[in-house]
């Protein structure tokens, strides 16, 4: 297949060889036919179980019904994933293991998907035996299109564990699309369940398939769940990770990049092709408009762009509200309001009650995980709670600390009117159902703990932990590798390195997942068999009032100003028993007192009180002073010696 810039240059050829024969005589009925083939490859990505509309989620009954409309207007139109369409649902969708959300897409229209890092959740067999052949109606092979990945391989080898692209043909049109997922996921899953996979170079997979389908395409989309951490498209061109590289160095045979992973929404230009990602939870479609020459099937062009499925209108009140822009497919909103009723009894159970909104990082809450949460510290409190002799479902040994990773925090726990808190709201919080596990780290494994929190180069370069009550830190945030940890503490005492701690987390921490390796390197690592959930709701049972947990456990360390220094003042000598020494002589000695007084001494006034002065006081005073000079000029000689 030739590249896109050969091919537009033959398109473009094609084009103006029409119009010049229009001219021509005999050319009217040749001119009938159409010059270009279009098409419309319509996007999502992150799509995580939204099935319910819920403010700009327009839910799956509406994007079905926007999929519709635009395949109305052109027929030519395809339906395609960048992946992470299940897991991390809400409470409708993750208490039926996501089936429902799989049918909804299904009627809905999906014609193809690449695998997201959340299709691993329950593992690589949930995957495979449950997932796949449930968008098949039941048959793996039809469902395999659904989760295409090129860089997924079978443990120690480079053979495909997923399959690796799909060709659909649309008015004689053939489009090639190719699926990777981001290499990150051994690390975004529980090890445990995709023990039998390793996840390869994005780059590698989509190069090399991307060449071996060339001559039977003629349009190629990669469909990569990966993505920017911006949504500027200059920074995104220039983002040093695995994504910025494989935007930039993909294959001139890949014609447009569909991206997902980070919930961004953007659509750019970059090494000449569209780079679109359409944001998350179904608030959004992306799409591709594609001119093939309709004689030849070059690519003549493609663009990029984003369609919002809502907009904010003003209701009756002047509120801002969200707005459908397009209707509800009646078969798919079918399918949403049987599992709404399904799920309904046991998620309005009440389990508990809150002081105030409980939330995640970031403004709005959840788009930062790099920075400490109420939420996160709650949860973190929550495990240790749930390892401890107070909790009567726990005979283990009591822990000493808990940690919470931000991304196994999807939702946010808001007071409301009365603070009360469903099994549904709290469910959408830890939608993953792990286990607790406990294990034992020193204080320098912690302190490794912690430092894994930065991991530059990486789709989110920090993941802040939420940490239990009792442990504390200070960081410098912008330091070298390894040496952001100034301090740790517990229970207000310095942690030594070779301090030992039981630590709980959930088992995809505690596997290794979102990079947190320290706890690979622990000992006596139990798993409890406690569900993260369950242990949830008994602790809001336990508790009549919860709290957010306080911010600050983790603290930004701030350096002593060093103080400006000042002049010492000159001390002053303290008396002692010798007299002080005279003053050393200048160049003019003081004269030997003579026998006879050279003037006069002037005599004072008299007073009563005093004795009447004569001529032998006045020598008895000559005398004094004349012993006095010569006692100092002993005491000067004498310091003249000690100097010497």
């Amino acid at each position: 297949m030739p590249s896109p810039s050969l091919r537009r240059v033959t398109g473009a050829a094609a084009m103006t060889a029409a119009c010049a024969l229009a001219f021509l005589p005999g050319a009217a009925n040749a001119a009938v036919e159409p010059e270009t083939t279009d098409l419309r490859v319509l996007t999502i990505n992150d799509f995580h179980g939204r099935i319910e509309a819920n403010g700009d989620e327009v839910g799956a009954a509406v994007l079905a019904g926007a999929v519709a409309q635009f395949k109305a207007e052109n027929p030519n139109t395809i339906f395609a994933s960048a992946g992470d369409n299940i897991g991390a649902s809400t409470f409708t969708s993750f208490i039926q293991d996501d089936n429902p959300t799989i049918d909804a897409l299904v009627a809905a229209g999906l014609d193809v998907s690449a695998v997201g890092n959340h299709e691993f959740d329950q593992g690589f067999a949930d995957l495979r035996d449950r997932v796949i052949p449930r968008y098949g109606s039941g048959e793996w092979a039809a469902g395999v299109d659904f989760a295409l990945g090129a860089n997924v391989y079978a443990k120690g080898t480079t053979e495909p564990a997923l399959k690796e692209y799909v060709i659909r043909e649309v008015d004689g049109v053939r489009v090639g699309f190719i699926g990777t997922v981001t290499s990150d996921t051994a690390t975004l899953v529980s090890p445990a369940g995709i023990s039998e996979l390793d996840f390869g170079s994005q780059l590698e997979a989509a190069n090399r398939v991307a060449a071996e389908i060339a001559d039977e395409t003629d349009v190629v989309v990669l469909l990569t769940h990966s993505g920017a951490a911006t949504e500027d498209c200059a920074a995104i061109a220039g983002e040093q990770s695995e994504y910025g590289e494989l935007i930039r160095e993909a294959s001139p045979e890949i014609d447009a990049i569909v991206s997902g992973h980070t919930h961004q929404l953007y659509s750019c230009d970059i090494a000449d092709r569209p780079v679109i990602s359409a944001h998350q939870y179904g608030t959004t479609l992306g799409s591709l408009e594609i001119s093939v020459d309709a004689a030849t099937h070059e690519l003549v062009s493609i663009a990029g762009s984003t369609v919002d499925l809502a907009t904010q209108e003003l209701d009756e009140n002047g509120e801002e509200i969200d707005v459908p822009q397009f209707p509800a497919d009646p078969e798919v909103q079918a399918i949403v309001d049987a599992a709404t009723e399904e799920a309904d009894v046991l998620g309005q159970e009440v389990v508990g009650t809150i002081s105030a909104d409980i939330l995640r990082g970031g403004n709005p809450p959840g788009d930062d995980r790099g920075v400490e949460s109420t939420m996160g510290n709650l949860v973190a409190d929550i495990y240790l709670w749930s390892t401890s002799p107070e909790y009567a479902n726990y005979g283990g040994e009591p822990a000493d600390i808990a940690v919470m990773n931000p991304g196994g925090l999807r939702d946010d726990l808001l007071y409301g009117e009365d603070g009360t808190v469903t099994y549904e709201e709290v469910a959408a919080v830890q939608p993953f159902g792990n286990t607790l596990t406990t294990t034992t780290l020193t204080g320098a494994q912690l302190e490794q703990l912690l430092e894994e929190q930065w991991q530059p180069g990486n789709e989110r370069p920090k993941l802040h932990l939420g940490i239990s009550d009792g442990f504390a830190y200070e960081y410098i945030e912008d330091a070298p590798a390894g040496e952001h940890v100034v301090s740790m503490t517990f229970q207000g005492e310095p942690i030594a390195a070779e301090d030992e701690f039981l630590v709980t987390t959930n088992s995809f921490v505690s596997a290794g997942g979102d990079g947190f390796t320290a706890f690979l390197e622990g000992t006596g690592t139990s798993d409890t068999g406690l569900i993260d959930l369950s242990a949830t709701v008994d602790y809001f049972a336990a508790h009549e009032v919860v709290d957010p947990a306080p911010l600050g456990r983790a603290a930004e360390y701030v350096a002593e100003p060093t103080p400006t220094p000042t002049a010492t003042p000159t001390a002053t000598p303290e008396p002692t028993e010798t007299p002080t020494a005279s003053p050393e002589p200048t160049a003019t000695a003081t004269p030997e007192p003579t026998s006879e007084p050279s003037t006069p001494p002037t005599q004072k006034p008299e007073d009563e009180h005093l004795a009447p002065t004569g001529t032998d006081v006045t020598w008895a005073l000559a005398a004094a002073a004349a012993g006095l000079v010569a006692a100092g000029a002993l005491l000067v000689a004498r310091r003249r010696r000690e100097r010497a």
